[in-house]
């Protein structure tokens, strides 16, 4: 399937606002992949950060990076600016382990990323965002996800448009639809962006996705490399 170019989607609709500045729910997965979304957006949308990852593992580690955020928020000044706020979800792993559907498919634990456990992942992660966007009458959604080089832009763009096509205001008692915000922040040199930010406030970059199967592979992966 031929890739759209969901970043110049982004570029297109921010040129058109005109001054206006609508609100944003940004579903985050940590303080780095945050960091450049946050400098990049906040001149345009009043954002609410969503922190909702229970594949974060082990809960160690979920603390840490939600921790991460929390400190970034009140010292970057693209957020103290432009008043993002943050709210936190709950960490429920059990969710996570039944939406990838583990039991009925272990090999998906085996796969590498981007593949069909990502997407899952993906999924059910951006429902719950675009669930707490509908449900407060948020005018976009959207995640810091794609901004990872080892995530898969296209599939995450297109779950988003699915899910704010199957809007029903009256199941979810929204006012207004709420629609997905394209985008591809790895692209314009956000990543790039986001390490420097990283380096420059001193924030704690993971070393793996975040799931007990990327932990797994990726330290398999560095275990064959010696």
């Amino acid at each position: 399937m031929k890739k759209l170019p969901y970043q110049q989607q982004l570029d297109s609709l921010i040129s058109s606002l005109n001054g206006a500045r609508p609100t944003l729910l940004l579903h985050a997965c940590c303080g780095p992949c945050s960091s450049y979304v946050i400098e990049y957006l906040s001149e345009f949308f009043d954002i609410t950060i969503l922190y909702y990852n229970p594949n974060i593992f082990p809960r160690d580690e979920y603390e840490r990076r939600l921790c991460e955020l929390k400190t970034l928020l009140p010292r970057f000044a693209a957020a103290i600016k432009n008043n993002v706020r943050l709210v936190e979800q709950e960490y429920d792993e059990r969710a996570f382990y039944e939406a990838i559907g583990i039991a009925e498919e272990p090999a998906l634990a085996y796969e590498a990323e981007k593949g069909e456990r990502c997407r899952r992942c993906y999924q059910f992660r951006l429902r719950r965002a675009w669930q707490y966007a509908a449900d407060h009458n948020f005018d976009y959604f959207c995640t810091t996800l794609s901004i990872s080089p080892f995530k898969d832009a296209q599939k995450i763009n297109e779950i988003g448009m699915a899910l704010a096509r199957s809007f029903d205001g009256e199941t979810l008692g929204a006012a207004k639809k709420t629609q997905w915000l394209p985008s591809d922040f790895k692209k314009k040199g956000g990543f790039k962006r986001s390490l420097e930010l990283s380096e420059e406030y001193g924030l704690y970059r993971q070393q793996y996705c975040g799931c007990v199967y990327s932990k797994q592979n990726t330290e398999k992966m560095r275990e064959e490399r010696v």
